[in-house]
């Protein structure tokens, strides 16, 4: 079987890549194991996500499926003190910030009605495993092997392969990417579970994040302890506890007794707004989520989202990444396949380090709120309000460094400065001896 692009897997980046290939004329196909529904944590979405899902004709859609409305997240410190709160902005055409919302979602319906709209657009859906990707003798990628739900092993050639397999990184785990780094927070697990009962909104005054029952809430207790709380539809709301592994096994819990004491000792914001509740969901956990693949585009493929980066996933970007990527890719595949940079060692350098840049610009205000709390708080309501709403919404591409970028990166004492514009695991996140050899691995094949 031949076609221009293969997709390894129908997430909601794999649906957003097929579609927006589609608008370029390019009719894709997605390799998908799972039938979906399926359950999958979360999820919050930013405001550049709303956006993406405007961009992709399903605004309308969005709001007849009656999602939840976001309209900014409210985190409230130790003891369930010093709350604030970041508003939902967009920019206009004379880049001047507004008011915007977006949604929170069901991943297992929204995941199901992205697939579902990417092939009633004229992707074709085969249901199977990819098993290996397929070479030239040159090392090029030419394809995707897959194992069909019959049991056949099925070669489907392409000319690009989207890796959009999420967390199973399909490419890197391959061999065909460069080496995996994990990071600092994988000494971390979350347990998350959907309850249904309690509280949601305090009908609060305007502006202060209360006066819109479905927001994103974020309690934290101190440095790597925390939990979310996310209204995915009208009864149902995600809650995950973010702790230590070390911390989580000392209490000799099951996953439930930890996830519903802590709702009752994190924070007294969380137990108050969750004095009863059900467990409506099997308690699940994820460890080791913090990483970063290196050389994740090349000839004949490119990793997207998850697939090559997954950072702290406390303000919920991951499901904005991964879509706003889709989107970058299917302009560099149109791009490739009309010819541009066809003859270069890596035709989607441009791609990768812009990528890159913008993941950047998330993982240094994370790594800020973690380990400068304080300062995070004055640049958030004080000194730099605009831009770190831009960072929060995920208007993270344009390669331009803020005054608020630049001052957290000073904090931080970390440079992404580097003469070749590719990004490196410099500073907390990630393990001094593993810098050394990231920068040591072939820097050559990286930025040829």
């Amino acid at each position: 079987m031949k076609t221009q692009v293969v997709i390894v897997g129908g997430g909601p980046g794999g649906s957003a890549a097929a579609m927006f290939l589609q608008m370029h004329g390019i009719e894709p196909v997605i390799i998908e194991k799972d039938t979906f529904p399926r359950f999958h944590i979360g999820e919050s979405m930013t405001g550049e996500a709303g956006a993406v899902m405007r961009r992709l004709g399903l605004g309308e859609e969005m709001q007849k499926r009656e999602y939840p409305i976001k309209l900014g997240v409210k985190v409230w410190g130790t003891g369930g003190k010093n709350a604030w709160f970041v508003r939902v902005r967009g920019r206009d055409a004379n880049n001047e910030q507004f008011d915007q919302s977006t949604w929170q979602v069901r991943r297992s319906t929204f995941d199901k009605m992205m697939l579902d709209t990417a092939v009633d657009r004229g992707a074709e859906l085969i249901r199977g495993t990819a098993v290996k990707p397929l070479l030239t003798d040159d090392g090029a990628v030419r394809g995707v092997q897959v194992r069909t739900e019959d049991g056949r092993l099925v070669d489907i050639e392409s000319e690009v392969v989207l890796d959009c397999s999420g967390l199973h990184t399909f490419l890197a785990n391959s061999g065909v990417t460069g080496p995996k780094y994990r990071g600092h927070y994988d000494r971390q697990v979350a347990n998350f579970t959907h309850v249904v009962g309690g509280i949601r909104g305090d009908a609060g005054p305007p502006g202060t994040g209360d006066e819109h029952n479905t927001n994103a809430l974020i309690f934290y207790k101190h440095k790597y302890l925390w939990a979310w709380s996310i209204p995915i539809d009208k009864e149902v709301t995600s809650i995950g506890i973010v702790s230590p592994s070390a911390y989580f096994l000392d209490k000799k819990e099951t996953r439930k007794d930890f996830i519903s004491r802590e709702i009752r000792e994190l924070s007294p914001e969380l137990s108050r707004r969750l004095p009863e509740f059900t467990i409506v969901e099997e308690p699940r956990s994820i460890v080791n989520y913090s990483y970063q693949v290196r050389q994740w585009a090349g000839r004949g493929f490119i990793a997207v989202g998850d697939a090559h980066r997954f950072i702290d996933p406390i303000f919920s970007f991951g499901l904005y990444v991964t879509m706003r990527e889709a989107e970058f890719a299917a302009d560099a595949v149109r791009d490739y396949l009309d010819g541009k940079n066809r003859d270069d060692a890596n035709p989607f350098l441009d791609h990768m380090v812009k990528c890159d840049k913008g993941i950047d610009e998330i993982e240094d205000m994370v790594d800020t709120f973690w380990e400068h709390p304080f300062a995070f708080a004055l640049f958030t309501h004080q000194r730099y309000i605009p831009q770190i709403i831009d960072i929060f919404a995920g208007r993270v591409y344009s390669g331009e460094e803020s005054q608020a970028l630049k001052g957290m990166r000073q904090l931080l004492e970390r440079d992404r400065s580097q003469d070749d514009g590719i990004s490196r695991p410099i500073g907390s996140r990630y393990h001094p001896e593993r810098y050394l050899i990231w920068e040591n691995d072939s820097p050559a094949r990286y930025s040829a």
